[in-house]
This record gives C-alpha cells, sequence and structure tokens, in this order.
C-alpha cells in the first residue's frame, strides 16, 4: 500500500538523520511518497521539496528576529502543502521553534506526528513538554539521559540510539587523506570546525582565524577547515585571509578522524568528533542579548553535548566572551604538550562513545522506522 509522508528537517544535521529514516522505510515499503522541508540528503533520497531547509537555518534567541516574515512564509507553506496532500503520517526533526507549531497545526488536522531528536527541554523552555504531550504521537529520543525525563513528563517517548553511532568513519586513510591535500605526514594536524551555518560560522571565524596564526608561530601544523554543503568554501575563502588554513569541500569525517586534535563549534560536531575519539577544545557564540537572555533561562550544567552525556567535563567549554584566539590557542596548547591531559580527554571521550553505541550501531534509524511502521499499520494510536 502506497503512503504519503511529510518530512521536515531544519538544519543540516536534521536533513542526515531524517534521510536514514526515510531510507530505512523506503527498503521496507514500496511507493513512499515523501514531501516536505528538504536539504540536500533528503533532497537525494527523492523527497519533494516544499520548503528548502536552508531557509530555517538561523541560530540565537534574538537573531532569529530579522528572519521571521521569511520563517512565518515558508511555515504556511509547509502547512498548506500538509493541507492539500493530506499525509499519512510526518516525521518532524529537531528544530524545534519552526517544528512544534507545525506538530500542532498537523495534530489538529488529525495527522499523527512522530518528532526526532528531542528539543532540549531537559535544559530550558520546559513548556515545550506541553505541546509534546498533547501533540506528537511519538516523540524519539536520541540520548539516553532523554527518555526517562520526558516520560515522566508523560510525553509517549522512544529511545532509538544515536544516529550517527556505527556511521561516522573516515573513508581515506591518514596517508590517502594527506596525499589528497598535500599535508605534511611529519606535522599534527589541526581540524578548524567553525559551524555548518553561515551566521554561526562568521561570528566564531575571526577567534579561530586568530587562534591559527597563534598556534602556527608555537608549532609546525597543518589546519584543516572542511566546510559544510551549507556555506560552501568561497564563504571561508574570501574570509581568512593570508592564514595558513587549507578549505576543503566536505570531508569533515576524514579530516576530524586524521586530526591531532580539533577545533569544534557546540553542536553535532562535538558528538561525531567524540564517536571518532578526537581530542577536541570547544566554543560557541551568540550575540550579547541572546546570551544574557540564555544565560537566565538555561540549567544546565555544561554547554556541550560530549561533556553533558558523559556527566563531567570531558573537553573544554569556551563560551561567548571566553571564546577568544588566544585562549582556544592556550587549551590546544595544553592538549599538544601534556600526554596525561590528552589521555584523560581520550578516556571521557571513550566513555561517551560507549554510551552513545550502546542502542548499537546502525540501529537508531531502523528502531525509528520501526515505531512510524507500527503507527502507519495503526499498531500505536496516535494523538486526536
Amino acid at each position: 500500500m502506497s503512503r504519503k509522508i511529510l518530512v521536515s528537517a531544519g538544519e543540516a544535521s536534521g536533513d542526515f538523520y531524517a534521510s536514514l529514516v526515510i531510507a530505512e522505510l523506503r527498503r521496507a515499503s514500496n511507493g513512499l511518497d515523501c514531501f516536505g522541508s528538504t536539504g540536500p540528503r533528503l533532497r537525494a533520497e527523492g523527497v519533494r521539496t516544499v520548503v528548502d531547509a536552508a531557509d530555517l537555518a538561523v541560530v540565537g534567541l534574538l537573531e532569529v528576529v530579522g528572519h521571521l516574515p521569511r520563517i512565518w512564509r515558508e511555515y504556511r507553506r509547509l502547512v498548506a502543502a500538509a493541507r492539500a496532500e493530506a499525509p499519512d503520517l510526518a516525521i518532524l526533526t529537531d528544530s524545534p521553534d519552526f517544528h512544534l507549531p507545525v506538530a500542532r497545526r498537523l495534530a489538529a488536522q488529525g495527522i499523527p506526528v512522530v518528532y526526532l531528536v528531542a528539543p532540549q527541554a531537559w535544559a530550558w523552555r520546559k513548556g515545550r513538554v506541553k505541546t509534546l504531550r498533547r501533540a506528537v504521537t511519538r516523540l524519539l529520543c536520541i540520548f539516553p539521559f532523554e527518555e526517562e525525563f520526558f516520560r515522566a513528563a508523560g510525553v509517549k517517548t522512544a529511545y532509538i540510539g544515536h544516529p550517527l553511532a556505527g556511521l561516522v568513519k573516515p573513508s581515506l586513510s591518514r596517508e590517502e587523506f594527506f596525499r589528497k591535500h598535500g599535508f605534511d605526514l611529519g606535522r599534527p594536524l589541526i581540524s578548524v570546525l567553525p559551524g555548518s551555518r553561515r551566521g554561526e560560522a562568521a561570528r566564531h571565524l575571526p577567534a579561530l582565524v586568530e587562534a591559527v596564526r597563534i598556534l602556527n608561530r608555537e608549532q609546525a601544523m597543518s589546519f584543516v577547515l572542511p566546510a559544510s554543503a551549507n556555506t560552501g568554501t568561497g564563504f571561508f575563502e574570501s574570509r581568512i585571509g593570508d592564514a595558513p588554513l587549507r578549505v576543503i569541500e566536505g570531508e569533515s569525517w576524514d579530516a576530524m578522524a586524521h586530526s591531532t586534535l580539533a577545533l569544534a563549534a557546540s553542536g553535532t560536531v562535538t558528538v561525531e568528533a567524540a564517536l571518532l575519539g578526537v581530542p577536541m577544545v570547544t566554543f560557541y557564540k551568540v550575540t550579547t542579548p541572546s546570551w544574557l537572555l540564555g544565560k537566565l533561562m538555561v540549567k544546565v550544567p555544561y554547554y556541550t553535548m560530549v561533556n553533558l552525556i558523559a556527566g563531567q567535563r570531558v573537553v573544554p567549554e569556551l563560551m561567548q566572551s571566553q571564546m577568544t584566539g588566544g585562549r582556544i590557542a592556550s587549551e590546544a596548547l595544553r592538549l599538544l604538550r601534556n600526554r596525561d591531559e590528552r589521555e584523560r580527554m581520550l578516556a571521557g571521550l571513550e566513555e561517551v562513545r560507549r554510551r552513545l553505541n550502546q542502542a548499537g550501531p546502525g540501529e537508531a534509524p531502523r528502531r525509528a522506522a520501526a515505531i512510524i511502521q507500527d503507527i502507519l499499520e495503526g499498531q500505536v494510536s496516535h494523538v486526536s
């Protein structure tokens, strides 16, 4: 029986995770017709584009204000498509500011909603739990500590494991990667990872370029910046001047896997680095008003997901005013020069990797697809 599914992602990681689930569903079902908010991964899986996910990728409590007219327009376009096409089910991935209002509208139309990647309501904006409880048929959590929180709050929840577990690995050997890009095998390689969105990357780049210059003066090293599909190489090449920083197209897993150290923006890339066992210095910066407002609202012991999963400070976090070129370089040199510090971090990352893999490598998309199939076949009731 042919099924129609609305699939919506708002950023690069959500586009990737949702594409893995759609691939699993296609293997189990013939004639699947999918449409929605897509990035390149979902489009490659044959999902028809109603909204381009790149138009929704905005970070920051106040930064989003200037983009609200465009986001509102895309919201109305997606909801109108759902009304016109009457899908059998919707898969909404991450991006809660956009997707929770969509979930309410879809639930009101009687469309079952599966929400992939839980909003961080355990950290802030706990009022989102009410929407999840009322509008979402099943919330799919990718971090092990989330399931208990949401179930206790009355949300129908399933822990599926992390979609990246078992997937994050290099495609080239160290020698092949270094030869391809002309890096010296005798020098440490540092991956510079400023973020997948242009706004966050632009905020982070000046401090990162300064850190690269400092590190390059201290020791002979190579530096690589794998540009995401959302930013592109030209965006960075026009901003780094004569800094000794090689910008490449994609290849982030190869770059990280073969790096001695990563300088990583807090987000999905830190989870990828942990899965690859790469020591890292993490950072993040938003506008000052957004930071001050966030400090009042966010109640967590750590900001980086790697530390939250570990339940302790495994990797350094340089947030907001702490994120300077000097501080980044200082933390990097400490890890490069102090073997004990480096070994302690590697042990902590191994524990994070164990926890992320506890559901089993490659299990997350399969578990998600099985839950979705059960809902489609009426074996799981949905919110009325």
